[in-house]
């Protein structure tokens, strides 16, 4: 899971100076990253039935999205 860490950039001082923002975008640009993050995810549902995957905020909607996808979820 350190390898994926690595992944996602830090951009010191934004949106303002003291805040540390993590950014995901690199992760997601990285097909094989992204797809072991959702594999990696879906690993601890794979055998409960999931309804639904609820997600919050924008970056929340998009590894929400791929892990209902891959569980067969609403």
């Amino acid at each position: 899971m350190e390898h994926l860490k690595e992944k996602i950039r830090s951009v010191p001082d934004f949106p303002k100076k003291g805040i540390l923002f993590r950014d995901i975008t690199t992760l997601i640009g990285d097909r094989e990253a992204f797809g072991e993050l959702i594999e990696t995810l879906a690993k601890r549902y794979d055998n409960k039935k999931v309804d639904v995957v609820a997600s919050v905020e924008a970056r929340g909607f998009i590894l929400g999205g791929a892990l209902a996808y891959r569980l067969g979820a609403g």
